[in-house]
């Protein structure tokens, strides 16, 4: 569910399982891999999702930054984290 009430989206469990699989296939070869560390800057939608498990997948550490933060959070977070990757 998003942010407003009628903002739903619906998906079978096989559907989440290969979209996670597909999203981790990238995250490998963007050269992620077992503890690096990966902040994610996405509103309440479904990649959000896909992107947390497909990070837990691989066994990458994810970091959420909601998208209602400002930009400069959004560094600070990056900077303490010590991410490699940003998921926008």
């Amino acid at each position: 569910e998003g942010n407003e009430p009628g903002d739903f989206t619906k998906i079978t469990y096989r559907e989440l399982l290969h979209k996670v699989c597909q999203f981790a296939n990238i995250l490998r070869s963007q050269g992620v891999k077992k503890g690096d560390r990966v902040s994610i800057y996405l509103p309440m939608i479904l990649e959000l999702v896909i992107a947390m498990l497909a990070c837990a997948r691989i066994g990458a550490l994810h970091s959420v930054v909601f998208a209602g933060f400002s930009a400069d959070s959004l560094c600070e977070r990056i900077i303490d984290c010590g991410c490699s990757l940003l998921i926008t």
